[in-house]
């Protein structure tokens, strides 16, 4: 049935309540519509979560930016369900891509080790993923950072659904290498991917075929894989925040995870003359057997500005003796 138009002229009086009406629903459509688009972002049951770090080096805490945090930083957006993490379109005016801090794991000894890297939006886990594949820098390998991952190993693609981030690596990822090296490069990839909140599990393709034993030495991947699978290759106390070549200045936030007798550990900071400036306790929210989080931010009075250290540890509870977990090379300020 055609609608009727009136040609009527409106009186005086009533256009500007008319007026006011048409803009006060358009504002309230506007809303609804930003309010239906939002995204979600999960945590792991049991998987430790510590929240981001909001201290930008001004006042506090480390230089370069928050680290993005797992379950926590709303600037990654990989947990569509059912799509891949394809390469970002150009920069439009007024919005488009841009760069965020975020982490990928090497190795420090045998166990995991967290070292940042500047990845770009809305890819930040295929990005972190080619960076974790890039290797360590020169100046990370100075300090002891490496990989259990092929030279030459690339990305194909990373679809997540369901928390769940189907990673496909060329089949250079499972040459060579023992039943440690294996387990190390997997971790790297689980580590690095459910740094981000839309991603708990990772199940591995190789050239887009699904892996349910891995190499040689036949580890089974016959179900999608997170942290908890690796803790061995954890580090009893896992620093997470500041990072490997961090700048701080007092105080300082660090946060991790632990798992030492009695959820207690310790952190000392030594500064650029070697001094120790800052030697304290900290309880993580689980320990002995279970791994928890714990996050503290402490003063600390350094004698000169330079390269310093923060050390990650645990007193044994059997003779007292320091069991040192993690060391992490620092721009210490005054």
């Amino acid at each position: 049935m055609p609608t009727e138009i009136s040609t009527r002229r409106t009186p005086h009086r009533l256009r500007r309540p008319i007026v006011l009406a048409a803009a006060a629903l358009l504002v309230s459509s506007a809303a609804t519509a930003c309010g239906s688009d939002a995204g979600t972002s999960g945590t792991s049951p049991g998987t430790a979560r510590p929240s981001p770090s909001s201290t930008d080096g001004t006042s506090g805490g480390t230089t370069g930016g928050s680290p993005t945090t797992p379950g926590r930083d709303a600037t990654t957006t990989p947990g569509t369900p059912g799509t891949t993490d394809t390469p970002a379109p150009p920069t439009t005016p007024g919005g488009g891509p841009r760069q965020v801090r975020a982490s990928v794991y090497f190795l420090h000894g045998e166990k995991v080790a967290p070292v940042p890297r500047t990845v770009t939006t809305p890819t930040t886990t295929s990005s972190a993923l080619r960076a974790l594949l890039a290797g360590p820098s020169r100046y990370e390998r100075g300090h002891g950072r490496t990989t259990a991952i092929p030279s030459g190993t690339t990305l194909n693609s990373v679809v997540v659904n369901r928390h769940v981030a189907t990673v496909d690596l060329s089949g250079r990822y499972d040459d060579g290498g023992g039943s440690l090296s294996m387990r190390a490069r997997l971790a790297q990839v689980v580590f690095t991917a459910t740094r981000f909140p839309a991603i708990e599990k990772v199940r591995f393709e190789l050239d887009g075929k699904p892996v349910t034993a891995f190499g040689g030495e036949g580890i089974v991947l016959n179900r999608p894989v997170d942290r908890a699978d690796f803790e061995d290759l954890v580090p009893l106390v896992l620093v997470e925040s500041p990072l490997i070549g961090d700048t701080i200045r007092t105080p300082v936030r660090v946060w991790g995870s632990a798992n030492t007798f009695e959820a207690t550990l310790r952190l000392k900071i030594t500064d650029a003359a070697g001094r120790t400036v800052a030697n304290i306790y900290a309880t993580a929210t689980s320990g002995s057997g279970t791994r928890g989080t714990f996050d503290v931010t402490f003063p600390y009075k350094a004698t000169r500005s330079g390269v310093g250290t923060l050390t990650a540890y645990w007193d044994s509870p059997e003779d007292g003796r320091v069991v040192v977990e993690d060391t992490v090379p620092l721009n210490v300020l005054r």
